[in-house]
């Protein structure tokens, strides 16, 4: 069986997870004006991270360095300080560079796209003009679709919690993050359960994803 090797720390191109890929603020909605950033590390050994800007004056981050443990994530949240006309439409950019844990070899880094935005429905894609269809029906059938009662468990109601499906989805990202790597030695699991780098990539974005979900909810 041929084995994707692992990534290697020193070459400079170590791929580093972050979530979301960019950050919208917006003038008119004060609770943008907080933006949350989730770091990943699915590796097998700690990182330290910097975050970086070419607009330093205009954002705060709060822990902007950090050591990340190996199968963690940490939460950057970054603050715009100079919500103004003159600001919308700018495109700054926050740069996560990621170093060899007790060096400073900078083996990664990922850059965020972070704009202010006037206000928030402009940032919205024009919806798209449905129109019915034309369609027979049966004689005998009845039109429409019966209507059922609507339980209090019902997930149509805004108060409920999280579904079992998010949860599972959740639990199933961060167990695959917790997988060993294609390639690496030492592991008792079987080589079907290690998992390539681009696998352990989608898993961490579908997990950011759900984290979403389950923070708006």
């Amino acid at each position: 069986m041929i084995r994707q090797p692992s990534p290697q720390k020193s070459d400079g191109k170590l791929p580093v997870f972050v979530f979301p890929s960019s950050l919208n603020f917006y003038s008119d909605d004060q609770s943008s004006h907080k933006q949350v950033l989730t770091l990943y590390n699915p590796y097998e050994f700690p990182l330290k991270f910097k975050v970086l800007c070419t607009a330093p004056r205009k954002y705060t981050v709060v822990d902007s360095e950090g050591t990340i443990r190996p199968h963690c994530c940490v939460d950057i949240v970054v603050r715009h300080l100079d919500i103004c006309i003159n600001n919308e439409g700018v495109k700054d950019k926050l740069r996560i560079q990621v170093t060899e844990h007790g060096t400073k070899k900078i083996v990664g880094k990922k850059d965020i796209v972070a704009v202010l935005l006037p206000k928030k429905e402009t940032s919205q894609q024009p919806e798209d003009n449905f129109q019915s269809l034309s369609g027979s029906t049966s004689s005998d059938s009845q039109p429409g679709t019966p209507s059922r009662a609507i339980r209090p468990g019902d997930r149509g109601q805004g108060g409920g919690g999280p579904s079992l499906i998010v949860i599972f989805t959740a639990v199933f990202c961060i167990l695959a993050l917790m997988l060993p790597l294609s390639g690496e030695t030492g592991s008792r699991l079987p080589d079907y359960l290690h998992l390539t780098v681009n696998q352990k990539m989608i898993a961490a974005y579908i997990l950011g994803l759900v984290t979403m979900v389950i923070l708006h909810i």
